[in-house]
């Protein structure tokens, strides 16, 4: 570690939970951000502050006017980019001196799994269950943490899967069957800071992950009513009827 990164991450440093030796595992770490949207902005952008030295952006989707409602990583300048490109500008603005790789395109299952080679943890701040399915089945197989969130709404909430055997994966809290998961901001709204607090939470439990300190939402599901502003916990177990992670 140089001087100007001893510098720049001086303040987590301090954090004698994270010392110079976590900050090097930051450093050292590469994460996959599945969705530039309201989640992955704020995980996306606190990862690069935090020196996470190499972070993999995946969205096809293109910056719209509607997203700047709560999108925070992109601005009006780059309505009709991708996201990925979009988001990529932002963060290397903010640390330049950390790798950022783009995936624009719509990842096949075999795509996906080869995108996690190398990856320490993966955040999904997708908007569809279909995405979360699939995302969670290659992070199964691959054995690889995943750091989800969802906010729609004034809800949120936040868990931690670390996919080794015989802990619960994101399909054994939601089963692919029930035709009333689909909801999506478009269709219902979100208040914008909702989403802002959901994705600090993630990043928060990425550096957790990566720095080997704390305790993680491993096994839990923190729920978020923002319109009263209260927290719940919910203690996560296996299904044994899952079709992804008992197999």
């Amino acid at each position: 570690m140089n001087d100007d990164q001893l510098l720049r991450y001086s303040r987590q440093i301090m954090l004698p939970q994270i010392d110079v030796a976590g900050q090097q595992k930051l450093l050292d770490s590469t994460v996959l951000v599945m969705g530039l949207g309201g989640l992955g902005s704020p995980v996306a952008m606190y990862l690069a502050a935090a020196g996470v030295g190499h972070l993999i952006l995946a969205d096809f989707d293109q910056v719209d006017m509607s997203n700047l409602q709560r999108q925070i990583i992109h601005r009006e300048s780059n309505i009709g980019e991708s996201k990925v490109a979009s988001a990529k500008q932002t963060l290397h603005a903010l640390n330049s001196s950390i790798k950022v790789s783009t995936l624009s395109e719509k990842l096949s299952a075999q795509a996906l799994e080869d995108s996690l080679q190398g990856v320490d943890c993966v955040v999904d701040g997708t908007d569809n269950f279909a995405a979360r399915f699939a995302i969670n089945a290659a992070c199964v197989r691959s054995q690889t943490p995943l750091v989800s969130g969802a906010a729609i709404r004034f809800e949120g909430q936040v868990s931690v899967f670390s996919n080794i055997p015989g802990s619960p994966c994101y399909q054994c809290l939601y089963s692919d069957t029930n035709e009333e998961l689909e909801q999506t901001c478009s269709e219902n709204g979100v208040l914008a800071p909702v989403v802002g607090i959901i994705g600090s939470i993630q990043a928060t439990e990425v550096l957790k992950l990566l720095t080997e300190t704390g305790r993680s939402l491993q096994s839990r599901l923190l729920l978020l009513d923002a319109y009263t502003m209260e927290w719940r916990s919910i203690k996560l177990k296996q299904d044994p009827a899952c079709a992804i992670c008992k197999i």
